[in-house]
């Protein structure tokens, strides 16, 4: 029985992948600080932050519901990293991206399993 948010490895993975995307957005020019760099951090934050609160309400259906927010900030993420490989093509995305994938499908496994149980 999991007893903490920080014992899922997906929550631990979605930790692993926000400091990868602080790292790349951190070389990002200066002009897009409250931009495409701030929409990105937002959205990985979020990942691993829903995955904790909606573990941590006990409540099948809160939790699922939590769980579907990860997987679309997840989703804005990936649509984000698109953008930044075609206009920041000297900036390595490819941990960030190889994290995000993992993630998606680690969330994915997790929402279907828990609907089966609705």
């Amino acid at each position: 029985m999991i007893k903490s948010f920080k014992e899922l490895i997906v929550w631990q993975k979605g930790i692993e992948l926000v400091k990868e995307i602080y790292k790349n957005t951190a070389k990002f020019p200066f002009n897009e600080i409250y931009g495409l760099s701030s929409q990105m951090r937002r959205a990985a934050v979020s990942i691993p932050s829903n995955i904790a609160e909606g573990q941590q309400r006990k409540n099948l259906k809160e939790y699922l519901q939590f769980l579907r927010i990860s997987y679309s900030s997840a989703a804005e993420l990936e649509t984000q990293l698109i953008i930044s490989k075609d206009l920041y093509p000297k900036i390595d995305f490819e941990q960030s991206s190889s994290l995000l994938e993992e993630v998606q499908k680690m969330l994915n496994v997790i929402i279907s399993k828990l609907e089966a149980r609705t």
